[in-house]
């Protein structure tokens, strides 16, 4: 497959992004980029939804999983699924009850300022890492697939595709994403189905007969019932429910597209409708996996992991399979960075700068700063995807949960001591608590195997971190006076 034509495609569809970006900008204020001004419409977030949901991380790494993990990836799923209905009827009224722009600013009106900072400053700095290292796998791919054979260097790529995420939500914020990402999960879910159905079609599978083949490899194995391993299906399930309360349900990035819908009856709607089609999407992409481990076996290929895909559909697919790869591995890159860019930059404005609060600035000096936060941010992702690169690291996915384990601990600590006790917090306490617990889950995970007969500490950590940043709130805080 040309790299020429490849790449003339991917500037084709950056001029689509910007000219939605254009129609869907215009009028735009600080209100329309934080929020939308709340007229989202739900079906809209829905959809768009399952393509931040995914990002680069599932369409190149969970089919590239399915030799090793078989299909258990899937206990996850379950859990992810689970979590969503939380979301759904537990924080979503919370946060329409408080009219809230920022989902953080719940601790300041339940415990005050400090809590209120910390819970901010871990969403920030837990999506910085998260979402440069989905961006960093998607560039890398299209780096070593299209843009070394035409000589343009990793950090010329890199500058470029953040100057076009820059270019379309700058000015139209949450209102344009909500668009953009409609389009890029359309064109997502275009290039799953697409090469599910052709590589069954190249091995003259039908779908019993594809399973059947799987199933007899043992990659259709959803269920670990080994109770010390990390796989084991409880601590999936468990685990995956508290990744939606926590990844979800307490990020401003998702949270943010839920609250610009309407009211809260559509939002739950969203909600429900998004985790129902996930389920279904995932599947595809773990079976999909096994079809391109079929597909590699039948061609006597050796290639596996994250290189599985991106191997099979730009180099021995039909040239016009390669180029519906190639959009939607873009599609699966953008929503995980744009929105990202934009979330953080609202909680930074909103949570950290107290713009909305401060009554002196004028629409267009919160703008300037809205502007300059951006900037910073934008630069702040080159850097992180730089040093990616130079880490070169290939397990990304389980990097991801590490991280996640660590730092949306202590943030689902706080909004569960909040929501689920009336307790009055020591509120100057929260920071050194929300320190002090993945400090803790650190040490205990990297001696569990000694303590604890050879238990692996895994998606569980969440849940652990968690724990004890509640019992340390608990512990210094009051019995609320009535």
């Amino acid at each position: 497959m040309s790299p020429v034509l490849l790449f003339t495609c991917i500037v084709a569809y950056f001029a689509l992004l910007l000219l939605v970006a254009f129609y869907t900008s215009k009028g735009s204020t600080n209100h329309t980029f934080f929020i939308g001004n709340k007229n989202s419409n739900w079906m809209l977030v829905a959809f768009g939804m399952i393509g931040t949901s995914l990002s680069g991380v599932t369409f190149i790494s969970v089919p590239g999983t399915v030799s090793a993990n078989h299909f258990t990836y899937f206990q996850v799923v379950l859990g992810y699924f689970i979590g969503y209905f939380a979301v759904a009827y537990i924080l979503l009224p919370l946060y329409y009850r408080l009219n809230l722009t920022s989902i953080y600013d719940y601790l300041n009106h339940r415990f005050g300022t400090y809590s209120y900072k910390t819970g901010a400053l871990l969403f920030i700095v837990s999506r910085t890492l998260g979402a440069t290292l989905r961006l960093y796998l998607v560039i890398n791919v299209m780096q070593l697939f299209i843009l070394d054979a035409l000589g343009v260097p990793f950090v010329a790529t890199t500058f470029f595709i953040l100057l076009m995420i820059l270019l379309y939500t700058f000015k139209g914020g949450v209102k344009t994403i909500v668009w953009t990402d409609t389009l890029q999960t359309f064109f997502m879910l275009l290039a799953l189905v697409v090469c599910v159905f052709y590589i069954m079609g190249d091995l003259n599978l039908s779908f019993s007969e594809a399973i059947t083949q799987l199933n007899g490899l043992g990659y259709t194995e959803m269920f670990n019932t080994d109770v010390l391993d990390k796989k084991f299906f409880l601590k999936q399930i468990i685990g995956g429910a508290f990744i939606t309360i926590s990844m979800t349900g307490l990020d401003q990035e998702m949270m943010q597209k839920n609250i610009s819908v309407k009211n809260l009856g559509d939002s739950q709607k969203n909600m429900i409708t998004f985790s129902s089609v996930m389920v279904l999407v995932n599947f595809l992409f773990l079976l999909l996996g096994g079809l391109l481990y079929l597909y590699a076996a039948d061609k006597g290929l050796s290639v596996k992991g994250d290189d599985l895909f991106p191997t099979i559909a730009l180099q021995y697919l039909p040239p016009v399979i390669a180029i519906i790869f190639i959009i939607g591995l873009i599609s699966a890159l953008f929503p995980s960075a744009d929105g990202a860019i934009t979330a953080l930059t609202s909680s930074f404005c909103i949570d950290l700068l107290g713009i909305q609060r401060n009554k002196k600035l004028s629409e267009a000096q919160q703008s300037k700063t809205r502007i300059t936060v951006h900037l910073t941010f934008s630069f702040i992702f080159l850097l992180f995807v730089l040093y990616f690169k130079w880490l070169d690291n290939k397990s990304i996915i389980g990097i991801l949960l590490d991280i996640a384990g660590y730092t949306y601990g202590p943030l689902l600590g706080l909004f569960a001591f909040g929501i689920l006790t009336k307790r009055t917090l020591t509120d100057k306490f929260a920071p050194i608590i929300c320190l002090m617990a993945p400090a803790i889950c650190y040490f205990i995970q990297h001696n569990s195997a000694s303590w604890f007969g050879n238990y692996q500490i895994g998606i569980e950590m969440l849940i652990l971190n968690g724990a004890l940043t509640f019992g340390g709130l608990f512990a210094v805080s009051k019995k609320a006076k009535f």
